[in-house]
């Protein structure tokens, strides 16, 4: 049944995605979140929908048969290795989540991975990448803003020094457990050696001589032995 030109859709709702009636099926069905292109192909096919007509000559049965397709697939006769949530953690099913679900999902696996201090949720608490990536050169933006850093600073108490760029245990801007181009450590090894120094700026050196074991032995080196 196709509709005439009077009873064309410019603007039709399909699971709560505003979509122009001039783009084709397949690229209407494409824009939902939770449902891509191939995913809407599957679905045209299942459905016998011609994926190249305009989705406003659509009839009001045939979207109804979409939304029902994408609430529940496998009732459609969709594959189960097409669905994005497989063996769902929680009900242990096979499901297709869209839109909020989908969204509200992800950041409940994330929490989860938080609660339970798995490495991946380790890497979500201080805003590091996940998946394995490189990160010698790239990812010093985004997570790693202010604003990133402040979440972690309030979940874990911990700040980052940018100096030795590590996170530290200490207050925000210290240095401590740095490195030593960046904190103390390099600048008390320095005093040490200062200490060592004579008058003159030249290298004190104890020596041996016949003198008492307590008394202040040393030789300028350079200079005169006294």
């Amino acid at each position: 049944m196709n509709l005439s030109a009077s009873e064309y859709k410019h603007i039709l709702r399909i699971a709560g995605k505003d979509i122009e009636g001039g783009k084709k099926v397949i690229v209407a069905i494409s824009e939902i979140k939770g449902v891509g292109y191939n995913f809407a192909q599957v679905l045209t096919q299942t459905l016998n929908i011609n994926p190249d007509r305009r989705v406003g000559f659509l009839t009001d049965g045939e979207l109804r048969e979409i939304e029902q397709a994408i609430a529940n697939p496998t009732k459609a006769g969709v594959p189960p290795w097409y669905l994005n949530r497989r063996k769902n953690m929680d009900s242990g099913l096979n499901q297709h989540m869209i839109t909020s679900d989908l969204d509200f999902a992800a950041s409940n696996d994330v929490e989860r991975e938080k609660l339970v201090m798995s490495w991946r949720g380790y890497r979500h608490m201080f805003g590091l990448r996940v998946r394995g990536q490189c990160t010698r050169t790239t990812g010093r933006k985004g997570s790693r803003s202010e604003e990133g850093q402040d979440d972690a600073r309030r979940s874990t108490g911990r700040s980052w020094c940018s100096g030795s760029s590590r996170w530290c245990s200490g207050p925000r801007g210290s240095r401590k457990g740095g490195r030593k181009g960046s904190s103390g450590g390099y600048r008390r090894s320095r005093s040490k050696a200062r200490s060592r120094r004579g008058s003159s700026g030249r290298w004190l050196k104890a020596s041996s001589t016949s003198k008492g074991a307590g008394e202040e032995i040393g030789v300028v080196l350079g200079g005169r032995s006294s």
